[in-house]
């Protein structure tokens, strides 16, 4: 069954804790955003884990080289996904790979900057990735003209596990999930929300 994705891109532990403790009735994994982890460190994702032993917590290292090593940092943190980006070369994805192993862990790949996204999904999923997260970030959702809808045909067409990251909310979800994703990403839908627990919960129903 596709699982719900929250993304926190607050900037301290304090509050990605406290938006984690409104909506984790309602989601499976707990995305600790990039910004996040630079500014606080791995100790964010060990206070996550620690908070909510039950939920995957979900590391977004956005790694670009020494795979193996910021995996297993994560990993020993308490991550149980950690991000690495689909643009680096395939050993830094496959050195990732193998500590996932080692830990009993999972990686997942960012396609942000990607420029096919769906081939170079299919490449990287062979090398043993959990899935590949089919990306649009916060400058390319800003631009004129994107659409969410994109990210959806690519997964359709790409055949492999996907998650879809760039827009989910309570008018795409629907489209998100009939497409396959295994896994929806809401970011900015629920920490933004006046009502991020009443937000994650909408989201959540459509999965049902």
């Amino acid at each position: 069954m596709a699982k719900l994705q929250v993304a926190i891109d607050l900037l301290s532990t304090e509050a990605a804790l406290e938006l984690a403790a409104k909506v984790a009735p309602y989601v499976d994994i707990i995305e600790l955003g990039t910004p996040l982890i630079k500014q606080e460190g791995l100790k964010v994702v060990t206070a996550m884990k620690q908070a909510h032993p039950d939920k995957l917590v979900f590391a977004d290292m956005k790694t670009a080289d020494t795979g193996a090593l910021e995996a297993e940092m994560a990993f020993k943190a308490g991550a149980d996904l950690v991000t690495v980006m689909g643009t680096v070369d395939d050993a830094t994805v496959k050195g990732a790979v193998e500590a996932a192993k080692k830990y009993g862990k999972q990686v997942v790949v960012d396609t942000i900057g990607v420029k096919d996204r769906v081939k170079r999904a299919r490449e990287v999923t062979a090398f043993g990735v959990a899935f590949v997260e089919l990306h649009a970030g916060l400058d390319e959702q800003a631009l004129p003209g994107y659409s969410i809808q994109k990210l959806i045909n690519e997964g359709k067409e790409a055949g492999v596990p996907f998650s879809i990251a760039g827009g989910v909310n309570a008018d795409s979800i629907k489209a998100v999930l009939e497409a396959g994703a295994v896994v929806a990403v809401a970011g900015s839908a629920i920490y933004g929300a006046s009502d991020p627990a009443k937000a994650a919960e909408a989201l959540k129903a459509a999965f049902k």
